[in-house]
């Protein structure tokens, strides 16, 4: 396993009262790892992605807008006991052998029963994340405008992940937020194929709490499920420094309270937020918009962790 040596926290504000995530997230180690709610990890990595390049620098903007977030959740309290495993170390070469590489640290993540939280990096380290879950039955809920299942073709890409997912077993999938006219048909009855749920965008805003349960139901059997978050299942207006940005997505407070409601599922097993790059967004909105979305999931993930 290699890890790069996570950075320092601290939180911008001088005022003593203000207790933010900057001063409650502490460096760890992955012997430590399982005494903290959660551990974040870091993947700078977008040597896979089929549109705008730049989620490599995802992880270090995700950590920074996240450190100036305050802990108190009005509804559940405070937030703590996080720990940063920092980078994982990406080596030189194809996208194959990064996947395998990545997936050498994930495996030793995982086996130690900590809760992970990834920080991307692009869509194509999802198959590495999740990968070392196959030992029990598995369910994927994607937080995404794409299916991403498309065939590989030579090298995997952003776009290929779940394909490669439901070759390896995958026993589950839902995508929550999917967006018309960003989908071939192919894949569209690929997924039906693989008797996923397709939950689009005008679902969610619809019917949340409905959105939500028929992503948890298409679980239904399996052991353990893990959640992806892709940022372009934003509104580009919300999201703009994504690799593929669209109209038309959903809500930062549809998707906050989604990951809240599907993170108290005791499955849950592990949480990604992908495609942050912040080189397409100089005002910082798509850094903000994942590192809070990190906060509401703890929330969710330590509600249910707590009972």
């Amino acid at each position: 396993m290699s890890l790069h040596e996570p950075p320092a926290w601290s939180g911008p504000s001088s005022d003593p009262n203000d207790e933010q995530f900057g001063d409650v997230v502490e460096p760890a180690t992955l012997d430590r790892a399982v005494e903290f709610d959660a551990v974040l990890v870091g993947e700078p990595y977008d040597g896979a992605v089929i549109g705008r390049r730049g989620a490599r620098e995802g992880p270090a903007a995700l950590r920074e807008a996240l450190a100036g977030i305050k802990t108190h959740h009005f509804d559940a309290g405070l937030v703590e006991s996080i720990g940063d495993l920092g980078n994982v170390t990406i080596p030189d070469g194809d996208v194959s052998s990064v996947q395998e590489t990545v997936r050498e640290t994930t495996r030793e993540i995982h086996a130690s029963d900590a809760f992970p939280i990834f920080l991307g990096g692009d869509n194509s380290l999802t198959y590495p994340n999740a990968t070392p879950l196959l030992s029990e039955s598995l369910g994927v809920v994607n937080f995404d405008a794409h299916l991403d299942c498309r065939e590989v073709r030579g090298e995997p890409t952003s776009g290929t992940p779940y394909r490669q997912l439901h070759e390896a077993g995958l026993d589950a999938y839902a995508c929550v937020g999917a967006r018309h006219f960003e989908t071939s048909t192919a894949y569209a009855e690929y997924v039906d194929e693989q008797n996923g749920a397709i939950v689009t965008s005008e679902a969610v805003g619809d019917d949340l709490a409905g959105a939500v349960d028929r992503a948890l139901d298409a679980m239904a059997g399996v052991e353990t499920v893990y959640v992806s978050l892709d940022l372009d299942v934003l509104d580009a207006t919300a999201a703009p420094g994504v690799s593929a940005p669209t109209p038309g997505g959903i809500t930062t407070r549809e998707l906050f309270e989604s990951l809240r409601r599907v993170a108290a599922d005791d499955r849950v097993a592990g949480f990604e937020v992908v495609e942050c790059a912040p080189p397409l967004d100089t005002e910082g909105r798509t850094a903000a918009a994942g590192a809070r979305a990190v906060a509401h999931f703890l929330t969710g993930h330590m509600e249910e962790h707590d009972d």
